[in-house]
């Protein structure tokens, strides 16, 4: 069997554990406060590790609602006592996963939006003799740094799928709207639409993710000052059905496609306010994240092999959105 068929069997069959473990799993406090928490999902397997996850997720971001569900899902089959900590600054990331390495855990599952400020602390985990996964972010420098696995959707490839997507739908003047400013994987996502989307316009907008408010007046603005832009492409969610509101409020035709998903997306699909969206499967990459690790240190498996698992893009749109809609409901898509 070939490397890329190998992956697919590998994903296809850890997706469907994961659903079936999914069902006994209770839903994350994802979103709120950066906290250390083990998690409680109920009748769990004795504890045997410990596995401390940082990620960058900015607060009040509900997209990793669905990657510490996938965590706690593979925490409670494992035995695994699970700690969650987060900041969207890549400086206190890499501070946080500093802390991370002081506790002697038994793995660390990072998200690396910036290798430059973030490499060297993943580099220190590796050295200590700490076994680290990466997933979400990262995945070009992942197993250069010394990840024994990352799992994730590269996001030149999905930027790429996303243009070509929109320009055959019509699109002559896209709107890439950025709400972090410095993250590789969201400047990635935009390089990826420009390429994609052929002969039109891509501009890139940048706006505070961390503000609902200012990221709806920022695109309404852009939409009102050039009424020629057909297409808006956000990086998340969220930001999505933001950019519904902006193109009312701004009495534009434009259509709204995202990456990412969560469930008001799914049904901003279903009442065809979005056009589409990317999923990268947030739940799986959680889910690997953690069982990795148990794999890796109970068995010696590798997960991947010694490659980068995609767990995306795929697209969600009118087509397949109500065979979608019950797994999001449920938190796993």
């Amino acid at each position: 069997m070939n490397q890329s068929r190998f992956r697919k069997a590998l994903t296809a069959s850890v997706v469907a554990a994961s659903a079936t473990i999914a069902l006994a799993a209770c839903s994350s406090s994802g979103g709120k406060a950066s906290t250390d928490s083990s998690a409680d999902t109920g009748a769990a397997a004795e504890k045997t590790m410990t596995i401390i996850m940082v990620t960058h997720q900015a607060p009040g971001d509900t997209f990793w609602d669905r990657i510490r569900k996938g965590a706690e899902a593979a925490a409670a089959k494992d035995g695994v006592d699970f700690q969650y900590t987060n900041d969207p600054d890549a400086t206190k990331q890499a501070q946080l996963i500093q802390a991370a390495i002081d506790k002697k855990p038994d793995g660390i599952a990072v998200t690396d939006p910036n290798t430059g400020a973030i490499g060297d602390v993943i580099k220190k985990a590796v050295a200590a003799g700490i076994p680290v996964s990466m997933f979400n972010a990262g995945g070009p420098d992942a197993l250069g740094l010394g990840a024994i696995g990352y799992f994730g959707q590269g996001e030149s490839d999905a930027g790429l799928a996303v243009g070509q997507k929109a320009a055959g739908d019509g699109a002559k003047n896209i709107l890439c709207v950025i709400q972090e400013q410095g993250q590789s994987q969201l400047e990635a996502r935009c390089d990826g639409v420009t390429k994609g989307a052929g002969g039109a316009k891509v501009t890139r907008l940048y706006v505070n993710g961390r503000d609902d408010a200012d990221v709806t007046t920022k695109i309404q603005a852009a939409l009102t000052q050039d009424k020629t832009v057909d297409y808006v492409v956000t990086l998340g969610a969220q930001f999505a059905l933001d950019a519904g509101k902006a193109v009312k409020s701004a009495g534009s035709s434009a259509k709204v496609g995202t990456f990412d998903t969560n469930e008001e997306l799914i049904k901003a699909i279903q009442d065809k306010s979005v056009t589409f969206a990317v999923d990268q499967q947030p739940y799986l990459q959680g889910y690997l994240a953690i069982d990795s690790i148990w794999l890796y240190k109970k068995n010696g498996n590798t997960l991947g092999g010694g490659q980068n698992v995609a767990t995306g893009p795929a697209f969600i749109d009118a087509s397949n959105v109500e065979a979608v809609a019950g797994f999001a409901a449920n938190g796993t898509r």
